[in-house]
């Protein structure tokens, strides 16, 4: 299956366990592609002492799930993007839309 996922925010329960979602989904042989948007860039940003945002995105990496960040969203924040932010386009949001076998938005 290709799991998409669209995320906008930064609550870090909510984060985390969308990440929980894709690691199990690449672990059960799925492609995951993770495409952040408006307060969803700030992904790197999230520290939470319940809730480890940023491990949780690197077993993503580790597992081979790809993210993708708006680079509008990126820039209105002075942002040049990171390995979990990497500078993406509107036309990468859409392909994770179209190409996606199911779609999840947080």
């Amino acid at each position: 299956m290709k799991l998409g996922m669209v995320i906008t925010q930064t609550d870090p329960e909510t984060v985390f366990n969308a990440l929980r979602l894709a690691s199990y989904s690449l672990a059960q042989g799925d492609q995951v592609r993770i495409f952040l948007s408006g307060k969803g860039v700030e992904i790197d940003e999230i520290e939470d002492p319940k809730f480890d945002v940023n491990g949780e995105a690197q077993k993503v990496l580790d597992a081979g799930g790809e993210f993708l960040a708006c680079g509008t969203c990126l820039k209105l924040r002075n942002s040049e993007g990171s390995e979990v932010c990497p500078l993406s386009t509107l036309k990468d949001h859409y392909e994770v839309v179209r190409d996606s076998d199911k779609l999840v938005t947080v």
